[in-house]
């Protein structure tokens, strides 16, 4: 009998170097994304192409309006940072952090895992190359697996542990992308930018830009992604 992971896909570099370690360690991988208002909503797209070239037994968008609460430059009237130092990145919370939004999707992820039967979900959180997000942490992951397990009919009777995995916990952004493209990972189906342009095109400047350029850089890899 096969066995099932549900895989938070967001069409960025992490989670998809996520489903290339799940798929590689013999999951049947069910993909799920978030339409959640954000500014960067070609990310979905990414998304899709790299659920269908990845063999995805399927691939789900959830549609929930992270606006209604704001206060992120990612779903609020509020400019992305740009061009900011590694001391800048390093010196607390970003205005790019989306109050719960790991817990709010792990949450999805959980239920949709319960409904497959799937003991296992997938999430690329970075507590490394992280931009100071404080639930991309070790410590956050144990502590949503323990309530997971407290929470679901699966876990209360037994049947079943869930785990949630986090593969790239404690890895630099250039580990992620050496061990992504051993993995054939094809990165230019990627988007990490936070701002984009309507035409998919990465602005370069944003965090998560600067971030994934230093990892191609120090991987010696050449950056596929198209920028602006």
């Amino acid at each position: 009998m096969s066995k099932k992971a549900v895989v938070l896909l967001s069409g960025g570099l992490d989670s998809t170097t996520t489903l290339a370690i799940a798929r590689d360690e013999g999951y049947d991988t069910y993909a799920m994304g978030f339409q959640y208002g954000q500014r960067h909503t070609v990310e979905l797209q990414c998304a899709k192409n790299v659920a269908k070239v990845m063999g995805v037994k399927r691939y789900i968008i959830v549609d929930i309006d992270l606006r209604t609460f704001g206060k992120s430059a990612l779903t609020a009237d509020i400019e992305v940072p740009k061009n900011r130092s590694d001391t800048e990145m390093e010196g607390g919370i970003p205005i790019t952090y989306v109050p719960a939004r790991n817990t709010i999707f792990l949450s999805y992820a959980l239920a949709y895992a319960e409904t497959l039967g799937a003991d296992t979900i997938f999430i690329g959180a970075n507590a490394i190359d992280y931009s100071g997000y404080p639930d991309c942490r070790p410590e956050y992951i144990d502590a949503y697996q323990t309530m997971a397990n407290l929470a679901t009919q699966a876990g209360v009777e037994g049947k079943t542990k869930l785990k949630i995995r986090a593969p790239l916990i404690d890895k630099t952004k250039a580990e992620i992308i050496q061990i992504g493209t051993a993995l054939g990972v094809d990165y230019s189906l990627t988007l990490s930018c936070y701002d984009p342009d309507t035409e998919g095109r990465a602005c370069g400047g944003c965090d998560s830009c600067l971030l994934r350029k230093k990892g191609f850089k120090e991987a010696g890899i050449p950056d596929p992604t198209r920028y602006i």
